[in-house]
């Protein structure tokens, strides 16, 4: 291809995604195209499976891991698990399974471990297995509703080696169906999410996790067979999106682990199975998604860009199994309730790009920089915070930010953190209504707004509109966690008024663009939920029940 051919190409997928972008805004005066009526009772089959393939069923083990959140953070701490049908049960189990299953009246749905835009899942999981003990070689796909692995791909041959790589793809429609053209960006956001949970996942087993950036789009849809026609003829199709490498011995000795599906571009051996149908009679049809996702197909390269801050202090003591299995959405909060700045800080500090999970797995330079609406922090004046993530961020936001902001360091702020206040204010008010009127906004004890370094960026890669949103999601899978840890809970917003939330800050360009909204806070439960395990047969026929709170 020409150099001209090239740029023209470029700048073609660029202006489609850009046009996506602006499209798909909501806006004080409406909201971004969408469905005009919802039937929930018609809403698309969340499982995924195929008829025509073997299962392998995985064991549920996560329970016995006495592994603690702070562990995760410290992987020297404890001795790999062997990559065996146990440990991928645990990894699966904690990052893409059940955690629970819900019952309000004649309503029941499943909550997983990765968190989804209005618990809707559009993220599927394949698991790629070599030479591993008691799975047979292959190509799974992972379903969660009956925590097993669906053999599509059986490989013929031996390689010697023990591996396992985790490839996530998209459906786009299983978000479409409820938020319309806006649907794509969370579908992104939700894999940044995922990644996060299989990240945190392997950390409980002391596993390293690295995510490969040199394979393109069509390569990994080959490789997970999701360029299959015959196997998803008149079915919902998935949008290959990234291949991560797992091995026990990634997080100690990076230099020497080999992080490439080295074996299967060559590979011979067997496919089966048949995508089941998850919506019958779809109503609406959104082009711009398939045109948006067209556009973004590619690769990115990366360079490799940690920071060294100081050790984290004040993780948590607890199992991380049960953090990770406890951690929901918080749909209510207390308005009276109050952080103290030691929890405030902590969570601050883990979204800072350190050489430990999960940022060891990220091979970018921080792109995204909150912008937090501090409403109730012991100690700190409620007002509008910025945290730029990178060192040349902070001179960028100034020039775009409003002229009149403070920019001011505060005396008990750890040094190492790069948070200053911009304007000391009750914004509570403010904060709800950019975040779509939602009380969540300014009930919490903060929110905030991620702030992305856009534009040029999309300009030159628009593939990389993708993973500017895995990055947002990642750092709410952060404050999922975290908050939990704390004895909190989050909630990620995608809902907000994009542009509305640009004037408030002063930007007036596209160089940064908000991309995703978050909150934090003392949640309030619902007594009226009815709380059930996973997956029932783990409780060895005990019927017990529990209520939320």
């Amino acid at each position: 291809m020409s150099l001209i051919a090239a740029t023209t190409k470029a700048a073609t997928t660029a202006e489609i995604t850009l046009d996506y972008h602006a499209r798909t805004k909501h806006k004080l005066e409406r909201y971004a195209v969408g469905p005009e009526t919802l039937d929930w009772d018609t809403q698309p089959n969340p499982f995924r499976e195929f008829s025509g393939c073997s299962r392998a069923p995985l064991p549920l083990s996560a329970d016995e891991l006495d592994t603690s959140f702070a562990e995760i953070y410290v992987p020297a701490t404890r001795a790999p698990e062997p990559l065996n049908l146990r440990s991928v049960g645990i990894l699966m189990q904690l990052s893409m399974g059940l955690s629970a299953w819900k019952e309000y009246g004649l309503d029941r749905w499943a909550l997983r471990c990765n968190p989804s835009s209005g618990n809707l899942h559009p993220t599927e999981a394949y698991v790629l297995s070599s030479n591993l003990p008691g799975l047979e070689d292959g190509i799974y796909h992972y379903l969660s509703r009956d925590h097993a692995l669906e053999l599509r791909y059986r490989r013929q041959g031996k390689t010697g080696t023990v591996r396992l790589w985790v490839g996530l793809s998209s459906i786009h429609w299983r978000e479409a169906w409820k938020y319309g053209e806006r649907a794509f960006r969370y579908c992104q956001l939700d894999l940044g999410h995922a990644l996060g949970a299989v990240r945190y996942a392997a950390g409980t087993l002391g596993w390293g996790v690295r995510l490969l950036t040199h394979l393109g789009s069509a390569e990994l849809g080959s490789l997970m067979g999701l360029d299959r026609s015959s196997d998803f003829s008149g079915v919902e199709r998935e949008d290959a999106e990234l291949l991560v490498a797992i091995d026990p011995y990634l997080a100690a000795n990076l230099a020497q682990t080999q992080t490439t599906a080295e074996g299967w571009e060559s590979r011979t051996g067997h496919w089966a199975g048949r995508a089941n149908l998850l919506d019958p009679h779809p109503v609406y049809r959104w082009p711009v998604i398939n045109e948006v996702s067209t556009a973004t197909r590619g690769r990115s390269t990366a360079v490799r860009s940690l920071f060294q801050y100081p050790p984290l202090q004040h993780s948590s003591s607890a199992r991380a199994t049960d953090i990770i299995l406890g951690r929901r959405s918080a749909q209510r909060f207390d308005r009276s309730f109050v952080m103290d700045a030691k929890t405030f800080y902590h969570l601050l500090d883990c979204l800072m790009a350190r050489p430990i999970a999960p940022w060891d797995m990220w091979d970018v330079t921080p792109r995204l920089h909150p912008v937090f609406f501090v409403h109730r922090i012991e100690g700190l004046e409620p007002g509008i915070y910025a945290l730029p993530r990178n060192p040349g961020a902070a001179e960028s936001l100034r020039k775009v930010l409003r002229s009149d902001f403070e920019w001011r360091t505060l005396e008990n702020t750890p040094p190492h953190l790069p948070l200053v206040r911009l304007l000391p204010a009750d914004c509570r008010a403010v904060a709800r209504t950019l975040s779509c009127h939602q009380a969540i906004a300014s009930d919490s004890c903060f929110s905030l707004s991620m702030l992305s370094e856009f534009e040029p960026l999309i300009r030159s890669n628009a593939h990389l509109y993708r993973h500017l949103h895995w990055e947002a999601g990642l750092l709410g899978h952060v404050l999922y966690l975290e908050a939990e840890a704390a004895g909190l809970r989050g909630t990620g917003i995608g809902c907000y008024f994009d542009d509305a939330v640009h004037d408030v800050l002063g930007i007036k360009t596209t160089q940064f663009q908000a991309l995703y909204h978050f909150t934090v806070g003392q949640a309030l439960a619902d007594d009226r939920v009815t709380t059930l395990p996973a997956y029932p047969w783990q409780a060895q026929g005990n019927r017990f029940q529990e209520k939320e709170g």
